[in-house]
């Protein structure tokens, strides 16, 4: 308890005077901002239930200890590099698009990386969420972000969402003015930053074919693009012999690499992210400079 008076030398004096009394301790308002809330604004970006069934996302480590989160640190992958960077930043929470947890750990010990995150995590109070494929399926996530590398005059789900068919897995496009393969490679590497992609030009056709519509599925589009119809599919990653049977439909493939499809978004995110808490306190929310596609061309 706090006394907030001055004494004149006189017990009695002070007795009979008003006192200003705290009458409860001083509370001071804490930094940054409570992991629940920024928790509800992913959500309300990206609803958990938009995710695959398959899929685990959301909130995968919560801290015991709670404590405001002053920094947040966005990643594609959850590596051992990025967790040390981690660490080096002072981060309270990571976001990583990926799971990092996905398969059951029956136990958390220091023989695997994945084992190693969680326990540095939970030793140092750090907040993990992922959302995954709720970012794939909605407004403005990853595949929205994807297919705005070629000029849409249209654009839709490949597999439209029960409850809501403006979202959904994939996006199916319509092109806006004239383009041909070679200019459509030419936009995407300006636009992903990449200097090689990997093209499967379709049979009897070359890189000055027109392209009027195209497919884009961030990651892997095998199952998500499978019988789509289209001139360009636009995707991570797709079996060999799923590549082959596009190419006989006349349906060019062009192949970023899995994690090299979603990685460009995290900047936009990180926007989107700012906007959302922009009522809050403000903290510090950065991309990972550690985090890169492991399949590297030398």
């Amino acid at each position: 308890m706090f006394n907030i008076y001055k004494s004149t030398g006189s017990i009695s004096t002070v007795q009979n005077r008003t006192k200003v009394v705290a009458t409860s301790p001083i509370i001071r308002k804490m930094a940054g901002i409570a992991l629940s809330v920024i928790v509800e604004k992913l959500n309300e970006f990206a609803p958990e239930n938009l995710a695959e069934k398959w899929d685990n996302v959301g909130l995968l480590i919560e801290p015991f200890t709670k404590r405001n989160v002053n920094k947040i640190l966005l990643t594609n992958d959850l590596t051992e590099n990025v967790m040390s960077e981690a660490m080096a930043r002072g981060s309270d929470m990571i976001i990583s698009y990926h799971p990092p947890i996905f398969a059951p750990l029956k136990r958390i010990t220091q023989k695997s990386w994945k084992e190693r995150i969680v326990s540095i995590c939970l030793e140092n109070k750090i907040a993990l969420y992922s959302p995954h494929t709720s970012w794939d399926s909605v407004t403005n996530g990853v595949n929205d972000w994807l297919a705005s590398a070629l000029p849409l005059a249209s654009a839709q789900p490949v597999l439209e969402n029960l409850s809501n068919p403006s979202i959904g897995a994939g996006r199916l496009c319509v092109i806006q003015g004239e383009l041909t393969l070679g200019a459509a490679i030419d936009r995407i590497k300006a636009y992903t930053k990449l200097k090689d992609l990997k093209v499967a030009v379709a049979v009897n056709r070359n890189l000055e074919s027109p392209i009027r519509t195209f497919a884009v599925c961030a990651g892997s589009g095998t199952s998500v693009l499978k019988g789509v119809k289209a001139d360009l599919y636009i995707t991570g990653e797709m079996f060999h012999h799923d590549v082959l049977d596009a190419n006989h439909q006349n349906i060019h493939v062009i192949l970023l690499n899995h994690s090299n499809s979603e990685r460009g978004y995290l900047p936009i995110f990180r926007e989107i992210l700012r906007n959302m808490l922009k009522d809050y306190q403000v903290i510090q929310i950065d991309v990972s400079e550690q985090d890169a596609d492991p399949l590297q061309t030398y």
